[in-house]
Order: C-alpha cells, then structure tokens, then sequence
C-alpha cells in the first residue's frame, strides 16, 4: 500500500507495503502506549541510538550526506528534551552491513547498549533527486513504530528531517510537536532595534524588518501568514501589520500610544494597548486597523494582552491593584480577576496552548524570572533562578518549551527551556542583543 502526500516540494510515500500495513494496522494500539508524558515534570529521558545512515547507491554525494543527515535527525531529537542521544563510538553497529530494515536488524546489539529507541536511515541521491528512508524502532519490543520514505531536491533535506522528527513526536507523545515553527524576535544587531525570524531552533536567521528605528512587540496570526508589531518608524509609536507571503505592509492610525498588539485566535482580529482616552487600555481592534471595541476600563494603565486558545478571555496587566499584577477579563461577561498575588511585580503574560498555564515574568530581590502558574491563580512555579534578568516568555505551539531572553550571559540573548524549567539553553548566536520571543504556531508547508 503506498500513500502519497505533497510536502512543500516533497513526496511522502509509504515505505514499502509491510509498512504500510504496520502504520495502517497497529497504529492505534501504538497511539495508546505513553512513551513519553508530556504532563510529567519529572520526564525520564529515554536512551536513543541514532547511528550513520546507510549509502543506498554509494558514492561522494551519499557519503557526504550519510553523517550529515544522521545529525540533523539527533538535533533536532535533542532540542525537544525527550531524549538522551546515545554515542555512536559504542555502537556494535556498521550501517553499510548491519541492515536498517526490521528485518535486517539485531536488537540484541541495541538493548546492550542501552538504547530503547533506534533511528535508521537510508540516502540515495541521483542527479538531483535525493530520497530518504528513515525509520524509528522499539528496540525492546523489536517493532517498528515508524518508517517514511521522502523524496526531493538535495535542498529539500532539513524539510525531509523536519517532517520525519514530526512523525517520530507524533508517534511518541500524540502530539506533533514543534518541528514547523518559528520564532520572532527582537534584535539591535544593525544598531537599530529590528524584527528577524528564525527556525524553531534558531537555523536560518533572517531579518525582517529595515524600519531603522525602535520596532518591536513582534506578534504571529493563528495561520501564521501574518505578523503584527510596534514601530516608531513614522514618529510616535504605531501598530503595523505584515503580510509575510506578499510583503504587504500597513499601519494603524490610531492617536497616541500604540503597543503590543495580539492576535486573536483563529480570527483576523487583535487586542493592543492604545491610550486614545489618555492612559493605555486595550483595545479590540480588525486586523485592517479598525476598532471593534474598548476592552478594560480601569485608572491606570492596561497593558500586554495574551489571548487563552479559545479567544474568550485575555490576561493582561493593570496597577489597578497598586502594582503591576496579571489580571484576567472574561470578553464577553466583562468579568475581571486577579490571577498573581504573589510578588508586587508580576508582567508579560503568555497563555499556553493548551490554556491550563500562565508563563510570566515577576521581579523580586531586583531580579526578574520566569514563572507559570495555573490559569485558575494556583500553584505559581518559578522556572528561573540566579541567572540574570529572564523575561517575555513564549510558549512553543505544542506546550513543551518556553523560549524567554536572559541577561545571563551579560547582554540580552534568547533562550528556550523546557515547560517545566530543564534544560535552559541559548538558542542562537548573533551581533548585538536579542528580545521579546515571540513563538509561531506550525505553519504548514
């Protein structure tokens, strides 16, 4: 059985036809076996082996990409925090030998050394098609969990390892994770503060935008064709909306104050902080600059709006309370809530995807770090500690990792760590500063 699916200029087809039936037949026994628990803080890393790939036709290109491909599979595994990548020298493995089908393999010499997970793969390049077979084994049980053959242009290959690392998380937690994602953030590289865009794990930086001035708050759509953000590219502030597919850019005209503007999700509509009355509330406003309604209302200001997933209430942050504290309005009742009370400092709100969490940033003893707490106002969780300023956290679209910047290092850089506070590494290395994640939803190819 062979099944065909178009993958930006890929082709995705079933391995060979047992494993199209193993996909097929199984695959809803498989879905119900928890490798890993996306809900435990406590994560045990599961033990991987991914050794080289096989040259399917050897020769100079397969060679070279052999490794090359091998190691993107195990960054890209080893950037979620689910897995402990195991070291090739221990292998009791010879790729162009041993085998990398079910068939071909001996579990025995992966369970001796320790790995409960194995990824094979295959790479056949002619002229210029490159296909991949790769493959993910149980190798306790001897079973495979997935296996896809992928076929395109040389330059589709981190398209092909994305697609498959997806497929592997998807098997493995249900969910599939954050292999299509991006970032948006802020950086003064060029001496101006400006917008630049990124990978899920910080591959293939590109600027955005050339405003030559103050341009911040960058902000994803729920479809992610669209980015809202500040400038003071024209003066005062102002909210601009980009089109990314086309280029198109335009600009709000609000008086005053414009700031942090927020898509609504799955509608062309966003919330932003605007101070037409005088001190900044939040507005709601189209997506095309025209106001729908006036949201808070309270002396002092309301600022930095985070929508919960289903588009019913927004946490913000107010003085109304004497010092900045995160509240929570309920859009259509009007109801408000205070959600922190812990900490007289407590600002930049970020929902998760799931909507059961909070992330924000709080300062105490002059410092400022990352905590989460329940979106009912309980159990706040610091995730941060002793490193600096840590702020703007961002949820990746899967709820699994939380991208923040950190001072740590000196300057402002960003950084991603798991949900529950581990593994906190730096994301990229660039010119200058960097702030203000902002993290996509998965942008289909």
């Amino acid at each position: 059985m062979v099944a065909k699916k178009k993958i930006r200029k890929l082709k995705l087809i079933g391995l060979m036809v047992v494993v199209g039936i193993l996909l097929l037949a199984p695959a809803g026994a498989l879905a119900q076996i928890k490798y890993i628990d996306l809900t435990n803080p406590f994560l045990r890393k599961i033990p991987i082996a991914i050794p080289q790939f096989r040259a399917m036709t050897p020769g100079d290109g397969e060679s070279a990409l052999v490794v090359n491909i091998a190691d993107q599979v195990a960054n890209m595994l080893d950037y979620t925090g689910y897995f402990k990548i195991l070291d090739r020298g221990s292998f009791l493995y010879e790729p162009q030998t041993s085998g990398i089908t079910l068939e071909e393999l001996k579990f025995a010499n992966w369970t001796a050394v320790g790995s409960e997970l194995l990824v094979t793969g295959g790479v056949k390049l002619q002229g210029d098609e490159l296909a991949l077979e790769m493959r993910l084994f149980d190798t306790f049980k001897a079973t495979l969990l997935v296996g896809k053959r992928y076929i395109g242009k040389p330059g589709d290959q981190r398209a092909m390892v994305r697609r498959f690392c997806s497929e592997v998380i998807q098997m493995l937690t249900g969910h599939p994770g954050m292999f299509d994602s991006r970032l948006a953030f802020v950086s003064n590289g060029t001496g101006n503060k400006e917008i630049y865009l990124c990978d899920f794990d910080g591959v293939n930086v590109s600027q955005l935008t050339k405003k030559r001035s103050i341009t911040a708050f960058p902000n994803w759509s729920s479809d992610g064709k669209n980015l809202a953000f500040t400038s003071f590219a024209n003066g005062s502030s102002q909210i601009f909306i980009l089109d990314l597919k086309s280029g198109l850019e335009k600009h709000m005209a609000f008086p005053g104050v414009q700031i942090s503007p927020v898509w609504s999700p799955n509608r062309f509509e966003l919330a932003a902080s605007l101070s037409i009355g005088g001190d900044q509330e939040i507005y709601l406003l189209t997506g095309g600059g025209k106001m729908i309604k006036r949201v808070t209302n309270s002396p002092g200001i309301d600022v930095e709006a985070s929508w919960s997933p289903d588009g019913k209430k927004i946490a913000f942050v107010s003085k109304r309370a004497g010092t900045p504290q995160i509240f929570i309005q309920d859009l259509e009742s009007g109801r408000v809530h205070r959600l922190t009370f812990q900490g007289n400092y407590n600002t930049q709100p970020n929902w998760s995807p799931k909507g059961d969490r909070i992330a924000y940033s709080s300062m105490e003893e002059g410092l400022i770090n990352i905590y989460i707490i329940d979106a009912e106002g309980k159990f706040p969780v610091r995730l941060t500690y002793k490193q600096g300023d840590n702020e703007a956290p961002s949820w990746s679209p899967d709820g699994s990792l939380i991208a923040f910047s950190s001072s740590r290092e000196g300057g402002s850089r960003i950084y991603v760590m798991t949900a529950f506070g581990t593994d906190q590494r730096r994301l990229l290395v660039l010119p200058g500063e960097q702030s203000q994640p902002n993290w996509s939803p998965n942008i289909s190819p």
